[in-house]
């Protein structure tokens, strides 16, 4: 998966989203309709998912149970063999995951974010990110195994997997958590239609007001890297790699390496730079490091790494 997807579905899956999520009880039941892709209800166990929807639907369900997206197409014979039997075990999972369909050719946006090539694929959402993936039509048993694996590995991570799994109450019978903060709301509308600009603003907003408002935090700094990385030119690492003074070429590279899923090379990039460089030139390539850092969890153990590269090369 794409580092820039990363970020992207990660938006909504911050600290206090989540923490309010943990709270929330299992989605109730939906039979899909025949001839085709269910009709979209956010309460059932099969969805049918846009562009616009695939925040709601997809990342913010993910925090509770897994979301397994079928990217799928009209004119796709193994589709046809493959997404029946997903909306078959997804309705006898009663809801410990829920499985989002997406037509790649009304979505392909969502298709470019996945880094899909060939159709039927398969990829699985938990906790705002994506964890597992299958490309092409599987026998019944082995998408069997592959999904009693998957609840198995995330079980003690998403609440809503056991509150399924035991029948716990449905919506209606415990409370809902609290509305969500409308700031947050505007900004990621904003940051869902394309306009970076407004939801780097909404979310700088917050932090005028709320300095150590940790979710705005790392929401603006995904939001930064996904703005560049889309403008980013791909010809720049070659650039930086001809002109290592060029600062402005290598900070633009790291942009570039880490959405092609190079991170080590984006991280050693930068503090390469640190290390050969000092005042201000020094001090851009340390705050690019550090934003970057902030688009992973801060165990994961790249950005561990890093952070020790950095401190031996600032002293």
């Amino acid at each position: 998966m794409s580092a820039a997807l990363s970020g992207a579905v990660d938006l909504s899956g911050l600290k206090a989203r989540a923490e309010a999520a943990r709270n929330a009880p299992p989605p109730s039941e939906r039979q899909p309709q025949d001839g085709g892709p269910p009709s979209q209800n956010g309460g059932g166990f099969v969805v049918e998912v846009t562009e616009a929807s695939f925040q709601t639907e997809v990342v913010e369900r993910s925090l509770q149970v897994p979301v397994i997206v079928d990217l799928w197409a009209e004119w796709c014979g193994p589709c046809k063999q493959l997404s029946p039997v997903l909306e078959r075990l997804a309705q006898a999972g009663n809801g410990a995951w829920i499985l989002a369909k997406v037509d790649v050719d009304a979505n392909p946006r969502i298709a470019q974010l996945f880094g899909v090539q060939s159709i039927p694929t398969v990829v699985a959402i938990a906790g705002g990110q994506p964890v597992e993936a299958f490309a092409g039509a599987q026998p019944e048993p082995q998408i069997r195994q592959w999904i009693a694996g998957l609840l198995d590995a995330l079980r003690d991570r998403l609440p809503g997997i056991r509150a399924a799994e035991s029948g716990a109450p449905v919506e209606g019978d415990e409370p809902l958590p609290e509305p969500e903060d409308p700031r947050f709301v505007a900004a990621e509308d904003a940051f869902e239609q394309g306009d970076y600009a407004a939801a780097e603003a909404a979310y700088q907003k917050i932090l005028d007001a709320e300095p150590a408002n940790e979710q705005a935090r790392a929401a603006l700094a995904q939001v930064r890297f996904l703005a560049r990385a889309e403008g980013a030119d791909p010809s720049v690492v070659v650039r930086a790699d001809t002109s290592p003074e060029d600062i402005d070429a290598q900070l633009a590279a790291a942009d570039v390496e880490l959405a092609s899923q190079r991170v080590e090379q984006a991280f050693a990039r930068l503090i390469a730079v640190i290390r050969r460089t000092a005042g201000s030139d020094r001090d851009r390539a340390r705050t690019h490091l550090v934003e970057l850092f902030g688009l992973f969890p801060a165990e994961d153990p790249l950005v561990a790494k890093a952070r020790r590269d950095l401190a031996s090369a600032l002293y």
